[in-house]
């Protein structure tokens, strides 16, 4: 089941080259964005209706590429910054969602990552491939699926020392019913579904 309704649309603002396309975000066309190296590096914009629980109209994605495997394929990020602010750190270390703020902001992978405090900011930029989310930050559940979609930063959960983050709370029960396995259909799936 895909997480968006058949009138949404993905709209690339810019690809390498100059290529336009629109895509309509429906069960047979799951929002993905495609893989791309420095040198093509493009974004993606999808608009995501109101009535989506944790959704903001602007989201978009930032293919990024790196000899770095720490640094994943892609970064989900609204208006520039990832993970719709939230401190990845605080995650871990105050067990919650905690909004980062910009003047504890610090930029990695292609996306402006801010934190709540400058404390927490030092601490990710020693080791972000310990902090930053699984699947770029994309919702767990739609990777593990076969797509990408959007994120709630409130729905979120650590495994084994990982953060996984899902599209909402009922996106994330779901995903919660079987958490080995999601995370290995997830794991098998990422970064390829970004080439779909």
């Amino acid at each position: 089941m895909h997480l968006f309704s058949p009138g949404q649309l993905v709209r690339p603002i810019s690809i390498a080259l100059g290529l336009s396309l629109m895509m309509s975000c429906s069960p047979s066309t799951p929002h993905v964005s495609g893989k791309e190296s420095r040198a093509q590096a493009g974004t993606v914009e999808a608009n995501v209706s109101p009535e989506n629980s944790g959704a903001v109209s602007g989201a978009r994605e930032v293919p990024i590429a790196s000899a770095d495997t720490k640094i994943p394929a892609a970064v989900f990020v609204d208006n520039g910054i990832a993970i719709r602010g939230a401190d990845v750190v605080a995650y871990f270390s105050e067990s919650s969602y905690v909004p980062g703020r910009a003047e504890f902001a610090y930029e990695w992978g292609g996306a402006t990552w801010q934190f709540a405090n400058a404390q927490n900011r030092d601490e990710f930029v020693k080791n972000p491939g310990q902090y930053a989310p699984q699947y770029g930050g994309f919702c767990a559940w739609a990777v593990s699926q076969g797509y990408t979609a959007p994120v709630d930063p409130t729905a979120w959960e650590i495994v084994n020392g990982k953060l996984y983050l899902n599209f909402n709370a009922s996106v994330q029960r779901r995903w919660q019913q079987d958490i080995p396995g999601n995370i290995a259909k997830g794991d098998r799936n990422w970064p390829g579904v970004l080439n779909n």
